[in-house]
């Protein structure tokens, strides 16, 4: 008898796993849902009564019930790359010469053309045909853990189809692609939303992308996520090309776009880019480009990559889609920083991917430019495929009596005079105290890539400010003493209140960089703020740097020093920060011990290309071993590093007598200190 249920498990686990291959792959169902439904009922009943039976890969273990508190950190074995982009056909056929000549003459080349999928990038990992974990990209080097969250995929196997054609035994596999939402079920999602009165998904990516690290797979499961996937690496066996990868991945059961095609010329290459993008439109998701591949793997190692780019493939990026609508209001709005902004309210239209009813007109200057007014027929389009802006005005629609769009003489939010600076385009309200300036400072905050206050979001921002519960960041930690007041508040409850307040505990963690970062100083981006927090380990020894000082550090200009020496000039920021001490944020971070080397508080100037290293790569690999960075050749600097077409700082190094090493010694020095 167990023998028999045994079997029939297993058996129901196969016609499961076919059927939904056959659903959601193929997109060929041979069954109805109700008949599918009683398949998986019947798994469900056979496991529960005999529970040592259940499996990780059967098909009842999709959707976990244990939150994600964390997502752990993955490291690649092979770094996930971004491609550097083309944009029009002469880049292309720059991008073939670039091709032909790293290669050796005379070798043959194909390339694969693919659509570029506008979705949220993924690595599987799949070890004995079972998969094991799933990730995000990341920074391409270190991804999050997001393994229960793409067990509810049903494109995404479990388990590797079985098929006897397959010869290679592909024990250890990394198979990477991209997870989307079709547009048809993004807007129905979003009409779901829109009728319990939730905040509705910008586009297809976002949401994708957003619901990877939502904590319960339960709700990820709700949504109708899918996944495309298109690479298939593996560090043991040896594959010949990308074409035949992905007729393997096919194979394997993995959702492959058929999108692909292999040509054996460039120009080949073109009519297919041409193709596509007269397709785009017809096709169920959304597509931003074409992805071009040397087909050879061979050759994709001999060609290798620079920086974060490999030098085997490109993105031909298509055409921004454009609509037409109407301008129904100019209104202006006002960011953390003070800056004020024109905003122009739209006749809702849906363009790739979303509908748009709000567009950026950037600043006075550009809508006196392109004589832009309330009223008016328009074309927009999204900027990079993200931001819609405003293109052009239909001047043949204008409307008789339409009047030119005048600046605001005061602020929108608070009624204060602005100013416009010599030189600047922009008009700012100078009143830190503006309500809207608060709340785009707390926003900014909060956010992720800063304090990462999960539940603190924009609309909950906005309440808080009303009700005066926050004025500055310090307020947010003295939340936990409102507690009852918040519990009292319609819409939020005991166990959001709670779930906010443990968020906001947590955020206590995030390292110096990410708190410094928080602040918002103007100019001081998350790059900038690892920089700072790496050179001076401390809030106090930065606060009494000199700006000169500042300046000297790597990548950090003048507009960026003199910035910080304001903010942390200014009585009430010292004040706040004092407040964030008490509360037991990070303001230092542990000065790493490491071994003296040739590098030990030697400073460097890095100068020119490097062929192997983007300069902030080879940045933080001089500071890892414990030298510096700075932007500015000085007597003070020990070394210049002199990459291809190095500039004035070469010649400043030689006439000061600088050691000048080229890129191989300064390989040849990492090596001997690492």
């Amino acid at each position: 008898m167990p023998g028999k249920v045994e079997k029939r498990i297993e058996e129901l686990r196969e016609i499961i796993r076919e059927h939904d291959y056959k659903y959601y792959v193929l997109a060929e169902p041979v069954i109805s849902d109700q008949e599918y439904d009683a398949l998986i009922k019947e798994l469900e009943k056979l496991e529960a009564e005999n529970p040592q039976l259940i499996t990780p890969d059967s098909p009842t273990q999709r959707v976990g019930k244990d939150l994600t508190k964390d997502f752990k950190q993955v490291e690649h074995k092979v770094p996930m790359l971004s491609l550097a982009n083309t944009y029009n056909e002469e880049e292309l056929f720059d991008f073939d010469r670039r091709v032909r000549s790293a290669l050796p003459e005379g070798e043959k080349i194909e390339y694969v053309v693919e659509p570029k999928i506008d979705g949220a990038s993924v690595s599987l990992h799949y070890v004995n045909g079972y998969l094991q974990t799933a990730a995000t990209r990341g920074d391409g080097t270190v991804g999050e853990e997001i393994t229960a969250n793409v067990k509810t995929i049903r494109s995404v196997p479990l388990k590797i189809k079985e098929n006897k054609s397959i010869k290679n035994s592909l024990s250890d596999i990394e198979v990477r692609g991209e997870i989307f939402m079709k547009i048809n079920d993004f807007r129905k999602l979003n009409k779901e939303r829109e009728e319990k009165g939730e905040k509705l998904f910008a586009n297809p990516r976002n949401s994708s992308a957003g619901t990877l690290k939502l904590q319960d797979p339960q709700l990820v499961a709700r949504r109708p996520l899918n996944a495309f996937l298109y690479q298939l690496i593996s560090v043991d066996e040896e594959f010949e090309s990308q074409y035949d990868n992905l007729q393997l991945l096919k194979k394997m059961g993995f959702n492959v776009n058929r999108e692909f095609k292999l040509c054996k010329t460039i120009d080949e290459v073109l009519m297919a880019c041409r193709e596509l993008e007269e397709k785009r439109d017809s096709l169920e998701y959304e597509i931003d480009g074409a992805v071009i591949k040397v087909n050879s793997v061979r050759q994709q190692k001999i060609l290798g990559s620079i920086a974060k780019s490999p030098r085997w493939a490109v993105a031909f990026k298509f055409k921004a889609k454009q609509e037409f609508t109407t301008i129904n209001k100019i209104t202006w709005q006002v960011g953390r920083t003070g800056t004020v902004t024109p905003v122009a309210e739209l006749t809702p239209v849906f363009l790739s991917g979303s509908t748009i009813s709000r567009a950026t007109l950037h600043n006075f200057d550009e809508i006196t430019r392109k004589d832009i007014r309330e009223g008016d027929r328009v074309v927009i389009e999204k900027g990079g495929e993200v931001i819609p802006k405003v293109v052009a005005v239909v001047l043949s629609e204008r409307k008789p009596g339409s009047k030119p769009t005048k600046p605001p003489e005061v602020c929108p939010a608070c009624g204060t005079s602005l100013f416009k600076p010599e030189g600047e385009v922009a008009y700012y309200c100078e009143n830190t105290e503006c309500p809207d300036q608060i709340k785009g400072r707390l926003e900014h905050f909060a956010a992720r890539g800063a304090m990462d206050i999960e539940g603190l979001g924009e609309a909950l921002i906005e309440l808080f400010v009303d009700k005066k519960f926050l004025h500055t960041y310090a307020d947010i930690y003295d939340l936990k003493n409102k507690r009852e007041e918040l519990i009292a508040i319609e819409r939020l409850g005991e166990k959001s209140v709670d779930n906010l307040l443990s968020a906001i505990e947590e955020s206590k963690n995030q390292p110096f960089a990410k708190v410094l970062f928080a602040l918002g100083i103007r100019y001081v981006g998350a790059g900038a703020a690892r920089k700072l927090a790496t050179h001076f380990n401390s809030i106090d020894a930065m606060i009494n740097a000199s700006e000169e000082e500042i300046s000297e550090i790597h990548e950090i200009g003048p507009s960026i020093s003199g910035s910080v020496k304001k903010f942390f000039a200014s009585e009430a920021n010292i004040k706040i920060i004092d407040r964030l001490k008490k509360h037991g944020l990070n303001f230092s971070s542990q000065k790493e011990i490491i071994k003296e080397n040739l590098f030990t508080s030697k400073s460097f100037v890095l100068t020119g290309t490097l062929s192997g290293f983007s300069r902030e790569d080879a940045g933080e690999k001089i500071l890892a071993l414990g030298g510096k960075v700075v932007s500015s050749v000085s007597k003070k600097t020990d070394f210049v590093i002199a990459g291809e077409n190095a500039g004035s700082k070469l010649d400043k190094a030689k006439s000061l007598g600088i050691k000048i090493i080229t890129e191989e010694e300064f390989i040849n020095m990492l090596n001997e200190a690492g």
